[in-house]
């Protein structure tokens, strides 16, 4: 008995994201819960004593099965940091926290809608500890970008200066930005955008180390461009 009790509960949580994942917490009611279940009430009530303590452990199956693919697709394997970044906000690009439609339908993956987008603003007035799961699972999330930059900053994927754990909340925070302009347009031009000021932030190159930054240069060539001759003259142009 105790082998299936894990399995049941887990099911009523799946079948609750799904419904959940499209039309909100406060739009899904226990009785939708139960019918794509397949459950009882007493089945319910055996796993979660109200439908908030259900809703707080959705969240946390969430965020564990989240970061457990994010760990995945962030661990070394060959590729200079940076590269793997990058992945991680392509995949984003493709299948999180998008429109409606085959590749975020919730049971198409792990993570495929985003519960951070779909539920933050819901659930924040509404549930506090529904609100603390979200608030430590985005941390969590944070926490691992910037550990990928520091393996960039260390590989030299990355321009040197650059400031980790900064620079992972500026990304993440960019990143569910664009989401919520994603489901306002209803197409991908944010994320595109979002893909473009993140390259840009990260050094602007695909791949591979980062040339330091050269100050002398930078200055030479703004004394080049500088006009020369006395008042009232135009600068000399070069052949």
């Amino acid at each position: 008995m105790s082998t299936d009790q894990p399995s049941a509960k887990t099911h009523i949580l799946r079948c609750g994201e799904r419904l959940i994942a499209t039309k909100g917490f406060v739009g899904v009611g226990l009785a939708e819960i139960l019918a794509a279940a397949g459950v009882p009430k007493g089945s319910f009530y055996h796993y979660f004593s109200s439908k908030e303590r259900f809703g707080e452990a959705l969240l946390a199956s969430y965020m564990e099965r989240y970061l457990a693919h994010l760990e995945q697709m962030l661990a070394p394997d060959g590729q200079p940091a940076r590269a793997r970044l990058m992945r991680y906000w392509a995949y984003w690009n493709v299948s999180q926290c998008g429109v409606d439609g085959p590749a975020c339908d919730a049971g198409a993956g792990e993570g495929s809608k985003c519960l951070v987008v779909k539920l933050s603003a819901e659930v924040a007035d509404m549930s506090d500890t529904m609100r603390i799961a979200l608030r430590d699972g985005t941390t969590q999330i944070v926490a691992r970008l910037a550990r990928c930059l520091r393996e960039a900053v260390q590989d030299g994927s990355v321009p040197q200066a650059m400031d980790p754990e900064a620079m992972a909340l500026t990304l993440y925070e960019m990143w569910l930005g664009a989401s919520l302009l994603a489901k306002l347009r209803r197409d991908g031009s944010s994320f595109e955008h979002a893909l473009r000021a993140t390259n840009a932030l990260l050094g602007g190159a695909d791949a591979g180390p980062v040339a330091p930054a050269r100050p002398q240069a930078a200055h030479a060539q703004r004394s080049r461009a500088a006009p020369r001759g006395g008042k009232g003259k135009a600068p000399r142009q070069s052949a």
